[in-house]
């Protein structure tokens, strides 16, 4: 990696100052991206004589092949077309169907039942403790792709110390949902609306076993969904408003990387709006006054 960099910064790539992993190289109007995961290289130009260019020079220096349009990595299958590009995890999900034996019987349309909570359950019957975390665990990495299971999937993974048969089956109808809508995945349009935002909420003490609430997140840039996280919060929070505001400072954490992330790719912001749905976390994030009577909120979500 360090001879890469070196060769890198000696073909006049900037090296990016937030994600040490990519390299920018720009040229009049055009401009050219480098991207290293491991031992991959990832690029791309707005001019292909650039990526030709960098392919030749690469090729002269190091032992590497071309692998041609990037259509799948890391298990993501990738689609580029005339209107944007589309990721998916289309084999994966077909994989994982056939491995955990969900092929046959009816799909729902819902990954999470709205009038069942998934909480501890001590007087269930116990399940195959390895069967139900590798369960999990192959649904966690279906999360890189689809957004619409991580709630219901995070609120599953909590429970994988003493899992019981009405927490396999909230597992299960996540797979029959997933058979049902096998061909979703991500698509990101073609256009140049490069607004950053992100959108908050949360529920109140969502979790009856230990009384604390679930934070909920998504950032856009443009039409395109960039980010998202479902997690459970640190502290128990008193009312609504402590666990709304508490997901908006999630969100603006998160926002804030992106942000510096982003300025590496050219990309500047100066107003970036963050929407949350409740009138008093609103209020308290827009009027420092009402910090004086919310001491009880840690300093480091005040922030």
């Amino acid at each position: 990696m360090i001879d890469l960099a070196l060769f890198f910064c000696k073909m006049v790539l900037l090296r990016g100052k937030v994600d040490t992993t990519l390299f920018v190289f720009e040229k009049r109007q055009d401009c050219l991206l480098v991207k290293i995961y491991v031992d991959d290289i990832i690029f791309g130009a707005t001019n292909d004589s650039l990526c030709n260019k960098f392919y030749k020079l690469m090729q002269g220096e190091f032992q590497m092949s071309m692998m041609g349009e990037l259509n799948f990595f890391l298990g993501l299958q990738i689609k580029q077309c005339q209107e944007g590009i589309y990721i998916s995890q289309l084999k994966y999900t077909k994989e994982l169907l056939k491995k955990f034996g969900i092929e046959e019987g009816r799909t729902v349309s819902t990954p999470m039942a709205t009038n069942v909570k998934i909480d501890k359950d001590e007087k269930g019957k116990s399940v195959d403790k390895s069967k139900y975390r590798g369960m999990i665990g192959s649904l966690l990495y279906l999360t890189t792709s689809r957004p619409d299971i991580l709630h219901v999937v995070c609120l599953c993974a909590r429970l994988q110390s003493n899992p019981n048969e009405s927490h396999m089956s909230a597992v299960k109808r996540i797979f029959r949902y997933l058979k049902g809508t096998i061909q979703y995945g991500l698509f990101y349009p073609k256009n140049e609306n490069f607004s950053l935002k992100g959108y908050s909420d949360s529920d109140y003490a969502e979790i009856l076993m230990i009384g604390k609430s679930t934070s909920g997140s998504c950032q856009f840039l443009g039409d395109c969904l960039v980010s998202w996280f479902s997690k459970k919060q640190n502290c128990v929070s008193l009312s609504t408003a402590e666990a709304e505001y508490i997901s908006a400072a999630f969100c603006c954490t998160q926002l804030l990387w992106m942000k510096q992330t982003l300025a590496d790719y050219k990309c500047s912001f100066e107003n970036v709006p963050i929407f949350c749905d409740n009138i008093s976390a609103i209020n308290i994030a827009q009027n420092p006054v009402h910090h004086n009577r919310t001491k009880h909120i840690r300093f480091d979500i005040i922030f």
